[in-house]
This record gives structure tokens, C-alpha cells and sequence, in this order.
């Protein structure tokens, strides 16, 4: 019997695409186009089956995939971020669902740590000497959750690189609201929705941990 379809939604624009599988957050990939997407999404699958297996949520990496929606992108998608809210966003979340989604989203940030923990504070640079080494990448995921937090209504000091306790508190009152059930409306009075936020979170973690991963000799 054949796994089941997954759901994927694609963010298209000028010059980069992206291809989400928005049930299952941090599951994003990029390419020059909507069909080189497809093929990162296809090819990070057996990466991302250490996030469902930290999350106790079975996942088959021999995935077939389904395009329910393409919207189109902006400059955001340009410049690397999957930054459309789609309707499969929008759509009402359960306790039970909300609860899976923050634990991908905890088992996102828990890589994360993990890889950076293993990686030499000097990270191999690009062709052209660019890029962020370890402590950079680590410090600007957590100027980045910081940012995350405030979309969707936690407003806590900003934590420091070396404050542990701080970067776990901010993380903790994060999946707090991701834990709650939704109608699909945006959360805080502001942009994004539960949907969104889970799989944005999870996927800027992820995709800074297979970086480091990627530049480390």
C-alpha cells in the first residue's frame, strides 16, 4: 500500500521557490524554481525524519507529495524566507494538532542545539569567504526567535547567547501558544497564524542546523 500524500504548498517568485509541506512544520525547502523546490523538499526528507523521530511522530521519508496550492511570492522569497501565509495556513488547528505541531517545533529547535553543540566554532565558508561562523549562526537563530516570539504575543526581554535560562523561557512561552487550539485567525492581533508560526520557527532552526552541518569539515 502506497504512504499517504503530503500536502505542499509552493511559494514562487521571480528568482527562488519554495516548497512547504505545511502539516509538517520546518519541512521547507528552497530551489531556483517551483520543480528544484520539489526535488530539496524530496531530498531533505530522510534530514528531517530526526526531527518526527525527536518528536515521537512517525514520518516515512519515502514520501509522495501532493501540490495543493501555489501562491506567489514577494521579495521576502527572494531573499530566502518562506514569508506567504497560504490558506492551508489558515486552517482551523485542534488540540491534538497544535500539540503535534509544537512538538516538531520543540524537536526543530532541539536539532538545532544538537548540531551546534557537535560544530567547530569555525565554520568552512563559501566560495566567496561568506558566512556566518557557529556562534554567529546560534546567536542570530536566537535574535530570530526573539522576533518570532513577538508576532505571536510574547514579549519577554530579549535573551543573550550565553543565558541559557532565557533562551529556554522565551522558547517555552512560544510553544505555549503553538500547544493552543485555533480558528485559523492570526494570533496577537497581528499577521500570522498557528499554522504559519510553527512551521516558520521551525524551519528557520532547521535550516541554520543543515547549514552548519553542511559547512562543517
Amino acid at each position: 500500500m502506497p504512504p499517504p500524500r503530503i500536502a505542499v504548498s509552493l511559494e514562487t517568485s521571480r528568482t527562488k521557490a519554495f516548497a512547504s509541506a505545511p502539516d509538517w512544520p520546518g519541512w521547507s525547502r528552497a530551489g531556483k524554481d517551483e520543480h528544484l523546490a520539489l526535488e530539496a523538499l524530496a531530498a531533505s526528507a530522510a534530514r528531517y525524519r530526526a526531527v518526527a523521530d525527536e518528536a515521537g511522530v512517525a514520518f516515512d521519508q519515502a514520501p509522495l507529495f501532493e501540490v495543493v496550492e501555489t501562491v506567489q511570492g514577494g521579495t521576502g522569497t527572494e531573499f530566502g524566507v518562506p514569508s506567504v501565509i497560504t490558506e492551508l495556513d489558515r486552517r482551523p488547528l485542534s488540540a491534538v494538532d497544535a500539540d503535534r505541531g509544537a512538538r516538531l517545533v520543540e524537536a526543530a529547535w532541539s536539532v538545532f542545539d544538537r548540531v551546534a553543540a557537535a560544530s567547530p566554532a569555525d565554520l568552512r565558508k563559501g566560495p566567496r569567504g561568506g558566512g556566518r561562523d557557529r556562534d554567529k549562526v546560534i546567536g542570530h537563530v536566537i535574535e530570530a526567535d526573539h522576533a518570532y516570539a513577538r508576532e505571536i504575543g510574547v514579549r519577554l526581554l530579549p535573551p543573550s547567547l550565553d543565558d541559557r535560562a532565557a533562551v529556554d523561557a522565551e522558547r517555552g512561552a512560544m510553544l505555549d501558544v503553538l500547544r493552543r487550539p485555533s480558528d485559523g485567525s492570526p494570533l496577537a492581533d497581528r499577521r500570522w497564524t498557528a499554522r504559519y508560526a510553527a512551521r516558520r520557527i521551525a524551519w528557520h532552526a532547521l535550516d541554520h542546523a543543515w547549514e552548519m552541518e553542511d559547512r562543517t569539515d
